[in-house]
């Protein structure tokens, strides 16, 4: 509570490099985080031509430098981002987030950030590159399910081949393909994802153990089942090369 959810900061504050030590940013005062907020809401409600993308960046990037709460203002400023696209019909969060990417390329994030703010509140900033990295994201986290996709897609008619190979019951194949992805698995996840009953999952697991494709761990209700070395090869032998494409350099050499 100490940190005053859910209420605009009090007073001023300063985002710190934890690193260095150095003040990276010095959001504007506190008596300009209510209009200013409220002027971001009445952008947002506003119709434009805008691309959907470009104004989910330019909100986040707004909340950001506005910086409006005492803490969680990055995680909030992601969220409005995602709500923005997702307000477009683009519901699923795999498809408007870009919070995986960003976790993956979180000191580019910082950066760009540090490079369009300069330290403190200044509006006339250009966003261009903010933009152009938010678009990138977008694209290359595009990119990483549509590999993710097909990837999941060849583990999966493998391990229903090994099904049929090993006579194990076509409902263990969601189940064994948890396991080859690296995905924890137990009776009851079992038995949610084949429907069945207790003493059928038990009795299903008992059987893929003894055919190899799964290892026990633990006794009783603290029992886990890890993925058998077949079933880890098949996943290693489904994995494709990374895109790292920028788009802007694809558009180029078009």
């Amino acid at each position: 509570m100490s940190k005053q959810p859910g209420q605009w900061r009090p007073g001023s504050i300063f985002v710190i490099n934890q690193k260095s030590g150095e003040t990276v940013y010095d959001g504007p005062d506190v008596e300009l985080v209510n209009p200013l907020a409220e002027e971001l809401v009445q952008y947002l409600k506003k119709k434009t031509d805008e691309p959907t993308e470009v104004r989910a960046a330019l909100a986040h990037l707004n909340l950001t430098m506005i910086h409006p709460f005492k803490d969680g203002n990055g995680r909030m400023a992601r969220a409005l981002q995602t709500l923005v696209i997702a307000q477009d019909g683009i519901l699923h969060p795999v498809f408007s987030s870009i919070e995986e990417w960003l976790g993956q390329n979180t000191e580019e994030y910082y950066n760009v950030l540090a490079y369009t703010g300069q330290g403190k509140w200044n509006p006339s900033r250009d966003t261009q590159v903010w933009v152009r990295f938010c678009l990138k994201a977008h694209y290359q986290q595009a990119a990483t399910l549509i590999r993710r996709n097909e990837e999941y897609s060849r583990v999966y008619d493998a391990v229903s081949a090994l099904v049929e190979q090993q006579h194990l019951p076509e409902r263990s194949a969601v189940s064994l393909f948890d396991a080859a992805i690296g995905l924890r698995l137990t009776n009851s996840r079992y038995r949610v994802d084949a429907e069945v009953s207790e003493l059928t999952a038990s009795r299903d697991l008992k059987r893929i153990c003894d055919a190899g494709l799964l290892h026990p761990v633990g006794e009783k209700r603290g029992r886990t089942y890890r993925a058998s070395d077949e079933l880890l090869g098949i996943r290693k032998a489904s994995r494709m090369p990374r895109s790292t494409q920028d788009p802007y350099q694809i558009v180029v050499r078009k």
